[in-house]
């Protein structure tokens, strides 16, 4: 029995997204739901998996269709033409089709559709007469023309848009709807001429080769740029192609009585349960995405046409009942029928995530669990998001549609490559567009946010930038662009390109200038996720604080500890760095010891304030790691200021320089390294955190210190070490009369450290895998180069995530799954916990869970992230 590659809408339900592709499944599913839905049917992701494969890498002309593919494709386009009672292309009552992409994961945009196939020379006649309506006809053949030589054959979409435009200001028009039939006819024959041009040969009349071109099309459009740069940024991985959706035509251009529009069942910016949306009358469905005409509120559409709102608002509660989530719908008006063309799981910003995912639990849709999971862990980075001090003083230039909430500043720009030039080389950047299309995505995401002149809620630029969590501004229509000269004038103002402007997502304000921003407030469905987050999950979130203040941020966030306190960071300030640097130039150990000495009540200072702000949950303070050549300068001028102020000679200062050089710093005397040739520096860091703790001790605040020994790879070192931690700590607690627990333990950053971890677990009491420099050692990558070839690695799929940004499971993972076995082997209950940035990853923390660990660690505004990730890691396990 031959593979079945095509199923009629019939045949489908939405379980079948794996191979009938999201859309079509959804089709499907609302088809057997008793919604009125076009007709049509759906060729499966297998197929295009079979198409891809059919030419070698860079060969995508020479793919093929799996043989007999056409013969199943016309079977069923002539069931479609029954059921219709019409036929694809014909002269007298054409059957017109949509040509449609559908991957198993929402991809908006991404790749490409075809609209009005089965327009020709003959066929506009037919739909004419059969409309009555000869406007409508040629409107719908000049859209094909447009539509499939962009899409299918490959001609620049600016060529017809000049063709329109030169059209427009030959009649002194300003918009597309104001050209009347024998305006469109002209224009129809002028695209022609445009495709005769471009390619050589005429565009293509047969009906059946208009569809095979455009299957072809939509298989191709799996692996554009964009599509496969959007899976890259979104993580999406494991799908083989895209579905092909091919479904009866219906039309929302027939005239005021027919209308089409993009609506969700509930705000996809804020989560409030309200039926949101946009429609336009006497349009196509790309009319309201492109942006061209600024479209209106769904409400509008009760007082103009009850009965269809009334129809609409029905369906979409079904829909939301029956999938038990907010979903995206498209619909299409024709001569006052409704039909739905799409629904599917809608794009939301974080806090609507929140939100939606807190109330379908209290209208009992969802349980806790699956509110937990609901919610993206990615895109709590979002809630995080500054807004415009309401205090401040501004100059709003122009106002728009408030399409993705946020505040955003940055350098205007104007075309997407200058926004990804200019963000690769670390400047902020807001991206302004008339309109944004899919070609723009690779700009969108290097920009802080984007605004766009035209276009409403439910436009390509607000609907991408709601998935990236970008501050967006959409439909700003007084501001008018000039590509060429790069200014955009408004109310009299001209802005040109690398000005600053600021952009509030959450009024759709266009203000002059960077802005001053204020911290957000998390709500109480934030405070209500997180509750049954926790009540879920078996990892702990700790953070890396450096201060009090990070210290009590992250406890505000829910961290339940401090899992890295780097010490280093508190010597820069300007009444240490003297004292460090006085250590530094020391030539003996009484000497080093007596500049050591001016930095202990700093130190002491520090560790009282941190341990206080934590109140009883646990520290972990790693000793000092960086190189001492860091805390040295490199400057003349400042090498001279030194001088001057210890009383030195120059000499002396760039002979110690010259000293401390290094070939590899990161690999060179730092760590235990350095501790093992200067534990006068081990014996004050002690002390300091000892007294800090005794003296909390006195005033009835609980505290638990873990001292950690960093860039461990033998446990000689670690012993060595640790004597000197435990007989300086147990002096001092000694003498205060004062009980007080404590851990010594280590960093894990040495792949040596994991091979021998578990010698070295029977002399320590914890371990933390700082996977920032197990990663750099490991792969044998500079942190600091690795960004002039990772991105590389990527693009070729090399690597198919940054091993700095998410764990190297497979590698890196493998040795911290390692240390933990070998570590545990004789030390059953030894604590293991993350540190590096990894911690606040969502990927990595489900490995941390996988493997065992305790507790992760990370910067204080990822705690969340961390939080909501570690209960996903345990509902899934």
């Amino acid at each position: 029995m031959s593979k079945k590659r095509v199923y009629d809408f019939t045949e489908g339900n939405a379980k079948m997204k794996e191979l009938l592709g999201g859309k079509g499944a959804n089709l499907a599913e609302m088809s057997g739901l008793g919604i009125p839905v076009p007709p049509g049917f759906t060729i499966t992701t297998e197929t295009c998996a079979e198409y891809s494969r059919s030419a070698g890498s860079g060969q995508a002309k020479a793919k093929r269709f799996p043989a007999g593919l056409m013969q199943d494709v016309e079977q069923h386009l002539k069931k479609l033409e029954k059921q219709m009672g019409k036929k694809l292309g014909a002269a007298e009552d054409p059957l017109l089709v949509s040509v449609r992409s559908g991957a198993a994961v929402s991809m908006p945009g991404m790749m490409d559709t075809v609209l009005n196939l089965g327009m020709n020379d003959k066929s506009v006649v037919g739909l004419a007469k059969i409309s009555g309506d000869e406007r409508f006809a040629w409107d719908a053949y000049r859209r094909f023309i447009q539509m499939f030589g962009d899409v299918v054959l490959e001609v620049s979409h600016e060529k017809f848009e000049a063709e329109i435009e030169k059209m427009k200001k030959a009649k002194k028009v300003k918009n597309d709807v104001d050209l009347d039939a024998a305006d469109l006819k002209k224009l129809t024959a002028n695209f022609k001429k445009v495709v005769r041009s471009s390619i050589g040969k005429d565009f293509p009349q047969q009906p059946l080769e208009q569809l095979k071109l455009a299957i072809e099309a939509v298989f191709g459009s799996w692996d554009n740029p964009r599509a496969v740069y959007y899976r890259q940024m979104n993580s999406i991985k494991g799908l083989i192609g895209t579905a092909v959706n091919v479904q009866a035509m219906v039309f929302g251009n027939l005239g005021n009585d027919s209308g089409t529009g993009v609506a969700f069942t509930r705000d996809p910016a804020t989560g409030e349960k309200k039926f949101f949306g946009e429609y336009l009358m006497n349009a196509q469905g790309e009319d309201v995405v492109a942006g061209i005409r600024t479209p209106r509120p769904i409400s509008h559409l009760q007082k103009t046409n009850a009965k269809v709102y009334k129809e609409l608002t029905q369906i979409y509660q079904k829909l939301e009942k029956h999938y038990r989530d907010m979903q995206d719908l498209e619909f299409t008006i024709e001569r006052g029928k409704l039909f739905l063309l799409q629904t599917r799981t809608g794009k939301r910003t974080a806090r609507a995530a929140v939100r939606i995912a807190v109330e379908l639990v209290k209208e009992k849709m969802i349980s806790e669990k699956e509110a937990v999971l609901r919610v993206d862990p990615y895109s709590l980075d979002q809630l995080l998001h500054p807004s415009i001090d309401p205090k401040a003083k501004k100059i709003v230039l122009a106002k728009g549609l408030p399409a993705s909430p946020g505040a955003a500043s940055g350098a205007v720009v104007f075309t997407a490559n200058e926004a990804e030039r200019l963000g690769k080389a670390g400047k902020k950047v807001v991206l302004l567009r008339k309109e944004t299309s899919p070609e723009d995505i690779h700009g969108m995401h290097a920009s802080q946010g984007i605004l766009t002149a035209r276009g409403g809620m439910t436009s390509h630029a607000a609907v991408v930038a709601r998935g990236m969590g970008k501050c967006c501004v959409a439909g700003a229509e007084k501001i008018e662009i000039d590509y060429k000269k790069k200014i955009f004038q408004v109310s009299g103002k001209t802005v040109r390109e690398g000005e600053i402007i600021t952009l509030d997502g959450s009024t759709g304000e266009v203000i002059l200038g960077q802005m001053a921003t204020v911290e957000p407030k998390l709500d109480k469905d934030f405070a209500q996720l997180m509750q049954w987050a926790d009540k879920f999950r078996k990892l702990r979130v700790r953070t890396n604080a450096d201060t009090p203040k990070d210290a009590a941020a992250a406890r505000a966030f829910g961290a339940e500890g401090i899992g890295l306190c780097r010490t280093e960071h508190m010597f820069f300030e300007p009444k240490r760095i003297m004292a460090v640097r006085e250590m530094i130039l020391a030539e003996t150990v009484e000497e080093r010891k007596k500049a050591l000495a001016k930095l202990l009540p700093f130190q002491r200072d520090d560790f009282y304030k941190i341990f206080k702000a934590m109140r009883g949950l646990p520290v972990t303070i790693r000793l000092l790691d960086p190189p001492l050549h860091e805390f040295l300068p490199h400057e003349e001028k400042e090498i001279r200021a030194l001088a001057k102020d210890l009383k030195v000679d120059t000499k002396k200062i760039h002979l110690r320089i010259a000293a401390l050089h290094e070939m590899n710093p990161m690999m060179g005397m730092r760590g235990a390294r350095l501790m093992i040739n200067y534990p006068e520096i081990v014996e004050m860091q002690s002390r300091a955190i000892f007294e800090a703790a005794i003296k909390l001790k006195k005033e009835r605040i609980d505290v638990v210190p873990e001292i950690m020994i960093p860039l461990i790879g033998m446990m000689e070192e670690f012993y060595a070490l640790a004597t000197v931690v435990r007989e300086t700590g147990n002096a001092i607690i000694q003498k205060s009369g004062v009980k007080l627990k404590y851990a010594v333990g280590t960093m894990i950053e040495v792949p040596r450290a994991c091979v021998r971890a578990r010698k070295i677990a029977r002399k320590a009491e914890f371990f933390s895998f700082g996977t920032n420099d197990l990663t750099q050692l490991t792969f044998g990558f500079s942190r600091d180069d690795a960004p002039k070839f990772v991105p590389t690695y990527l693009e070729k799929g090399i690597l198919e995530v940054d091993p700095f940004a998410s764990l190297d499971q497979r590698g890196v993972g493998e040795l911290v799954q390692m240390g933990i076995e070998r570590g545990r082997r004789d030390k059953k209950d030894l604590k293991c916990g993350i540190c590096g940035e990894h911690g606040g990853d969502p990927a990595s923390v489900e490995f941390c869970h996988r493997v065992g660990m305790n507790y992760v660690s990370c910067s204080p505004f990822r705690v969340p992230i961390a939080r909501l990730a570690a209960a996903q890691a345990t509902l899934r396990s």
